[in-house]
């Protein structure tokens, strides 16, 4: 490993760790994506993470908070810009949104049937963030 991938790995540890501690898998690899979700069934939801501040200060919280209130049956993440296969071979799955990160991804039942991209994150409040998650969410888990 070379000077800056160790660098980057110490930047981006904890940020990882909050969504995986949170309860969410780390899908890492093009093969994970793939065999993850081309048998998944149910709700889940999917955060394109990444280490820009609204990441950090709205995302991350939002999401967590949002599934304390309701629960998909899956939780994943990826990491736009560190785990570029895996983020590539997520967003293949909808070709006709485009790339954005950070972005949360509501899944049900073999697709993505609800996107906030970061344009929908950035400008915003995390409780605003937050209440919009819990509103697709419930619409979505209780289908």
């Amino acid at each position: 490993m070379n000077a800056y991938d160790e660098y980057m790995r110490g930047i981006v540890t904890p940020m990882r760790e909050e969504l995986t501690t949170a309860g969410f898998t780390e899908l890492t690899t093009a093969e994970e994506v793939d065999d993850t979700l081309k048998d998944l069934e149910g709700s889940a939801i999917i955060v394109i993470n990444s280490v820009c501040g609204c990441a950090a200060g709205l995302a991350r919280p939002a999401v967590r908070e949002a599934i304390e209130e309701v629960k998909p049956d899956h939780l994943f993440t990826v990491f736009a810009g560190q785990d570029k296969e895996a983020t590539e071979t997520f967003r293949s799955y909808f070709p006709e949104i485009p790339p954005s990160s950070p972005s949360i991804a509501i899944w049900n039942e073999g697709k993505v049937v609800y996107f906030i991209p970061r344009e929908q994150i950035e400008n915003f409040q995390k409780d605003q963030i937050k209440d919009h998650l819990v509103d697709v969410l419930t619409k979505v888990v209780a289908q």
